[in-house]
């Protein structure tokens, strides 16, 4: 099953996505059209949200660090800065050096505390598509990526929807790629992340209580590529989804 945030008639509300991905339907059974749909971000309300620095060899390696980093570069992610599929990111005038990054999230589903690597894909309940855009010219540190980079308002498309954790095999087999206007930028696979989902969730159960919708934004492959205002991105993860984004003028 696949659960997408929409608003719709002036509410909030979850839907089931269904006709092939071409329909949405209601908690009161109505069916909507999946292209007339105005989408949320699929974040549950108070959710805990993780995200991994560094956490690709081909990326690191492309931006001149070691494969591995001694420990993982985890930082938090705020409300506003998610904006939902479809939907539109500012992209500011000094920002010359904006770049999208594909990454695949991981959603939990039950709580999860000192958690086995061996146990932890059975706390996620599912995964969806995020785009974490970069601001390098905001980056004060790649060690400590700061406010400006990464909680700007509508800054982290996120969606369409999140997949059923059983629709997806293997979490590290899974193709990623970015695309601008049509041309691809990033060309990636899960199976190159350092931490893996089931190492990265247990690594943080073993620091804090993950809890029943938290989400973990598991890192980006390599492939740098600054856009402008007019952009139009696309992510997409096989299996998951594909999640559009436009760039706006700030």
């Amino acid at each position: 099953m696949k659960r997408a945030r929409i608003f719709h008639r002036g509410c909030d509300v979850w839907a089931e996505v269904v006709d092939g991905d071409s329909g949405l339907r209601l908690p009161n059974g109505q069916v909507i059209a999946a292209s007339d749909a105005h989408w949320l971000p699929p974040v549950q309300r108070g959710a805990a949200v993780y995200a991994l620095g560094l956490n690709y060899a081909d990326h690191n390696k492309e931006l001149g660090f070691a494969p591995k980093l001694a420990t993982p570069l985890v930082f938090m992610k705020g409300d506003n800065c998610f904006v939902g599929h479809d939907g539109d990111t500012p992209r500011p005038a000094d920002g010359n050096q904006m770049h999208p990054e594909c990454e695949l999230v991981a959603v939990i589903g039950k709580p999860a505390r000192n958690v086995a690597e061996a146990d932890a894909l059975g706390y996620v309940s599912g995964y969806t598509v995020a785009n974490d855009y970069a601001i390098r010219e905001y980056l004060e540190n790649y060690y400590r990526p700061n406010a400006r980079v990464k909680n700007r308002d509508a800054t982290t498309p996120i969606g369409p929807w999140i997949v059923d954790a059983s629709h997806v095999a293997d979490p590290q087999a899974l193709r990623l790629t970015t695309s601008v206007n049509g041309d691809v930028v990033q060309d990636g696979s899960t199976a190159d992340m350092i931490l893996s989902v089931a190492g990265l969730v247990s690594y943080l159960s073993l620091v804090t209580t993950l809890m029943p919708g938290d989400m973990i934004l598991t890192g980006t492959p390599q492939g740098v590529h600054f856009c402008a205002a007019g952009d139009t991105v696309f992510c997409e993860i096989e299996g998951v989804g594909r999640l559009v984004n436009h760039l706006v003028p700030a």
